[in-house]
């Protein structure tokens, strides 16, 4: 995560603090602490959404797209919490006139925008609630931050709309607002080039997707991603896939799908060639210029973000080690591909682990593999999300620090342990 994006929320949520001793003076200090997390929570919500954007920039100033969307949950989880303590704690002051039926319906906005969040909150926690269903609910989101918006405005405070405060939380209520009405609006009015499916090639147990430009051509760096929408075939909801090829001069792209999930493997079913996608991006810095020798780790379809890197490889490049894991040489995908690279660059070296005959790739088994450069090599990792926490840890003591160890995750829907508690709790009672 990037300290200028942090920076910027530390001085966002502050900043009400400027104002607040001056307004509160003489009041009730509880009640006014009470207010100042109301407002937290607005500005936490209103970055939340500006985040959920993609907007040109977001990466530049909060990090990486996987990082940004960390960033997104938890400022989501924060103003829970802070709305959480917010209605717990009395906000109400003396002496600031008699309510009316306006300041009475903002009242009850701000408590239907309270149970809102929570439920919404609890069903990105609790992540074995199917994803279409949480897509559906998580687009309320912003709903419920126009209701906190109007509370907020039209409650009786000790301070004016028109003051410093008031205009600065105005502001920020209107980010959040444009960010909603952006990311609600069709998707036919965002950003995007227009691609058509020209070949589809079976790659092991994954599909390779090679599209050209129907318009504009999409520029993107190797290593990079953006969110697909195979509106051919039906498809409409956005996905983000891995570009496996390296940039070329005629825009042309490839992606490869393999089927892990509900959606792959509609997408690998539905897919024709002519069909027109829609992409969105580019996003991330997975393949961001690292100096010195190399090993990247790649666990089945992780492939695809290291398939374009050795593409676009260069020739006086330092030594480049890749470890390819997958089950069975029969499902390995663009393994062809990368063979040829390997014997056309010196400094590229490819290594196939096949783990039904090898057993589980370990980090004493890399450490073996790149004996001679793993202590002055950077690692870049893609793959399944326990095998790399289990690599990372284990590589640490053979001095691949947390800086050198290169990965991308996107696991906006993480939870905080709910589906390790069941899983507990139904084994206890199993064996009582």
């Amino acid at each position: 995560m990037k300290p200028f994006g942090l920076i910027i929320i530390a001085g966002a949520l502050l900043l009400p603090l400027f104002w607040l001793p001056g307004i509160g003076a003489g009041r009730d200090m509880a009640a006014l602490f009470s207010q100042y997390l109301g407002l937290a929570a607005l500005i936490a919500m209103a970055i939340s959404q500006l985040i959920a954007t993609r907007w040109p920039g977001i990466e530049a100033a909060f990090g990486p797209l996987d990082q940004s969307y960390r960033i997104h949950k938890w400022l989501g989880i924060g103003a829970m919490v802070a709305i959480l303590v917010h209605d717990t704690i009395d906000a109400d002051m003396r002496g600031l006139g008699a309510e009316t039926a306006l300041n009475d319906f903002a009242e009850t906005a701000g408590e239907v925008s309270l149970y809102g969040l929570l439920a919404l909150v609890v069903i990105t926690l609790i992540t074995f609630i199917p994803y279409h269903l949480w897509k559906f609910t998580h687009c309320l989101i912003g709903v419920f931050f126009v209701l906190g918006a109007f509370h907020y405005l039209f409650i009786l405070k000790p301070s004016a709309n028109g003051d410093p405060l008031g205009i600065y939380m105005a502001a920020i209520c209107g980010i959040g607002l444009l960010a909603y009405l952006y990311t609600s609006a069709p998707r036919a009015l965002r950003p995007a080039k227009t691609y058509r499916i020209d070949q589809l090639s079976p790659q092991g147990n994954a599909l390779a997707v090679a599209m050209s430009p129907m318009g504009g051509k999409f520029r993107h760096r190797a290593g990079q991603f953006g969110f697909f929408s195979f509106t051919g075939a039906g498809l409409h909801e956005p996905h983000p896939f891995t570009i496996s090829s390296a940039p070329k001069d005629d825009g042309v792209l490839q992606i490869t799908v393999a089927p892990l999930g509900d959606l792959t493997s509609t997408v690998i079913k539905s897919l024709q060639t002519g069909q027109p996608v829609r992409v969105e991006g580019p996003f991330g810095h997975f393949g961001a210029p690292i100096q010195g020798p190399q090993i990247w780790i790649a666990a089945g379809v992780g492939v695809t973000p290291f398939l374009a890197l050795a593409q676009a490889l260069p020739k006086d490049a330092a030594p480049v080690t890749m470890i390819f894991t997958v089950r069975n040489k029969a499902e390995a995908p663009h393994l062809a591909e990368l063979q040829a690279i390997a014997a056309a660059q010196p400094n590229f070296t490819l290594v196939l682990w096949e783990s039904a005959s090898e057993g589980r790739l370990t980090q004493e088994q890399i450490a073996k593999l790149t004996s001679d450069t793993i202590r002055d090599a950077t690692v870049r990792f893609c793959g399944p999300s326990a095998m790399r926490r289990a690599l990372a840890k284990g590589l640490g003591r053979h001095g691949v620090t947390a800086k050198k160890f290169h990965y991308e995750e996107f696991e906006i829907r993480t939870g905080i342990g709910f589906r390790q508690l069941i899983s507990a709790l139904f084994q206890r009672r199993k064996n009582t």
